[in-house]
C-alpha cells in the first residue's frame, strides 16, 4: 500500500480544511474552543475520499476540526520526519509499512491499543494478515489497516493491436533471466525507434527512440514495488530472511542479481529508458500518456490516473509469470498513525481508528480508486470500478494464486534507502553493473548488526 508509492506529484502541498459550523476557530486550549488536528495524506487520488471521511468523523464529534493536507510522495517522507522533529508535523498521517518501525523506534508515534480497545475495534473484519503487521516489535499497535494494494500491468491498446499483440497474449506472459521470455518479446516488439523500426525487427536504432516498450517511474531503491520486485519474487527471492521484521537483507543474492542483471538489460537494449531519460522531464503517467510507454507496471492505487488519460485506452494484465511459475506481486497495506508530538493524543486516536473503520472505508471504496482492507467493503470498491467501466481483476490474480509478498517491514527503513537508492539509482543510469549488489547488501547488513 510502498507503498513505494510513485504517485501524481504535487507542486506543493494542497491543503483543505473541515471547519465545523458553530466551532470556533481558537487555539485548542480550555474555554470552549474546537480541538484542531493536522491530519496528512500522499495520495491525491485518495484525498476525496479522505476528506469524506473526515467530514463524517467532525460531524460525530463536533468539538474537533481536522485539516488535510497532502503532499506528493516525493516530499512527503522528508518533510514528515523534519516535521516530527521539530514539533510542527501532523497529528495524524498515513503511513506506510516500511517506514513505521523506524518512526517507532525513535518514539515518534503513538500506540493507539487504547482507543482500539476503547472503540471496541473488530479486527477480524480486515483481510487476514494485514492488521498484524502494524503491530511493532514493542508488541504495541500504530495502525489499523485501511487499503491493500497489489501490482499489475497497464499497456496502451492501440499500440497492442498496432503490434500485432493479443489480449490473451499479454495475460500469458512469462520472464526469465536468461532471455527474457516472452514478456521481454512483448516488450520489443512494442518498442519502436524514431524510424518507425520495432525493437524486434532489423535496424533498430536502441539510442533513438520514439515509444519504450515498457516505462520507467524510478529505480525502485531498497523496495521496488512497483520496479523489479515482482520479477524477483518470481525468482524465487525475498528481501529478507524473514518478514515482517528480518535483520538480513538478500540485495547480494544470486538471484537478484540476475534478475536486475536482466531487467538492466531492458535500458541497456533500449526497451525500457534509463533512469536518466525516465526522470528528466514528466513522470511515468504523463508519459504513458503521451505516447512515450507502451506499457507500465503499476500498482493499484494508481488504476484511474492511467484508465482516465485522455486518447488512451488501457488494458490491464497480470504481471507476467517468473522462473518458479508466479505471477508475484508485492503486497502492501497503509494504515494511519499518530504523532507523538501531538497535543491531543485522546482525539488523535479516535480519529486514527475511525479512518480505518468500516464506515470510513465504505466511503472511500465508493470512490473507486483504492482496495479497501475491511473485507465487507470489498465489493462496493470493485461494483464502484465496474460501474466506471474498469476490470480490476489482474490485481486479484497474486492474490488468488498466492503468489503475494510483503512489503518489507524492518527498522532502519530510512537508513537502508540511503544506501540501496543510490545503488539503484547508478545501476539503472546504466553507471554501475548489478553485481556491486553484493557489496552495497554488506553495507545494508551491517545497520542490523
Amino acid at each position: 500500500m510502498t507503498r513505494q508509492r510513485r504517485l501524481i506529484i504535487a507542486a506543493g502541498a494542497v491543503t483543505a480544511s473541515i471547519i465545523l459550523a458553530g466551532c470556533s476557530g481558537g487555539s485548542g486550549e480550555a474555554g470552549g474552543s474546537a480541538v484542531e488536528l493536522d491530519y496528512w495524506v500522499w495520495d491525491a487520488n485518495q484525498q476525496p475520499g479522505y476528506e469524506e471521511c473526515v467530514a463524517a468523523f467532525t460531524d460525530a464529534n463536533p468539538d474537533i476540526s481536522v485539516t488535510t493536507t497532502q503532499y506528493g510522495w516525493d516530499d512527503y517522507w522528508s518533510t514528515l520526519t523534519a516535521g516530527l522533529v521539530s514539533g510542527d508535523g501532523p497529528d495524524v498521517f498515513v503511513n506506510h509499512l516500511s517506514y513505521y518501525p523506524g518512526l517507532a523506534s525513535k518514539g515518534q508515534l503513538l500506540p493507539i491499543d487504547d482507543a482500539v480497545e476503547a472503540e471496541d475495534v473488530d479486527l477480524s473484519i480486515y483481510r487476514e494478515g494485514l492488521a498484524d503487521l502494524w503491530v511493532g516489535l514493542d508488541d504495541s499497535r500504530y495502525g489499523l489497516p485501511k487499503d491493500y494494494d497489489t501490482v499489475a500491468v497497464f499497456a496502451n491498446e492501440a499500440m497492442l493491436a498496432d503490434a500485432g499483440i493479443t489480449k490473451e497474449q499479454l495475460d500469458a506472459a512469462a520472464w526469465n533471466p536468461e532471455d527474457g521470455g516472452t514478456w521481454e518479446e512483448i516488450i520489443a516488439q512494442l518498442t519502436v525507434d524514431t524510424n518507425g523500426v520495432r525493437g524486434s525487427e532489423p535496424g533498430f536504432d536502441k539510442d533513438s527512440i520514439a515509444v519504450y516498450g515498457l516505462g520507467l517511474n524510478a529505480s525502485g531503491g531498497g523496495n521496488g514495488q512497483t520496479e523489479w520486485s515482482q520479477y524477483a519474487f518470481s525468482n524465487d527471492w525475498s528481501h529478507t530472511d524473514e518478514n515482517p521484521w528480518g535483520e538480513e537483507f538478500n540485495y547480494g543474492d544470486p538471484e537478484f542479481i540476475e534478475t536486475i542483471d536482466w531487467f538492466q538489460s531492458l535500458a541497456e537494449k533500449g526497451y525500457m529508458p534509463t533512469l536518466q531519460v525516465a526522470s528528466s522531464g514528466i513522470g511515468q503517467i504523463d508519459a504513458y500518456g503521451a505516447g512515450k510507454y507502451a506499457m507500465v507496471t503499476e500498482g493499484s492505487w494508481n488504476t484511474r490516473a492511467y484508465v482516465g488519460l485522455d486518447g488512451v485506452t488501457t488494458a490491464i494484465s497480470p504481471v507476467p509469470a517468473g522462473p518458479n511459475g508466479e505471477r508475484a506481486s508485492m503486497f502492501n497495506g497503509l494504515a494511519d498513525s499518530v504523532a507523538s508530538t501531538t497535543k491531543y493524543p485522546e482525539e488523535a486516536k479516535r480519529l486514527a481508528v475511525f479512518l480505518a473503520s468500516k464506515e470510513c472505508q465504505d466511503i472511500t471504496a465508493a470512490k473507486g480508486v483504492a482496495f479497501p482492507a475491511v473485507e465487507s467493503s470489498a465489493e462496493i470498491s470493485r461494483q464502484a470500478f465496474a460501474d466506471a467501466g474498469i476490470d480490476t481483476s489482474a490485481f486479484e490474480v497474486p492474490i488468488d494464486e498466492g503468489s503475494t509478498y510483503l512489503a518489507p517491514v524492518a527498522e532502519n527503513w530510512a537508513e537502508l534507502q540511503a544506501i540501496m537508492g543510490p545503488a539503484m539509482d547508478a545501476i539503472l543510469s546504466l553507471q554501475a553493473e548489478p553485481s556491486t549488489l553484493v557489496e552495497v547488501n554488506e553495507q545494508v547488513n551491517a545497520l542490523f548488526e
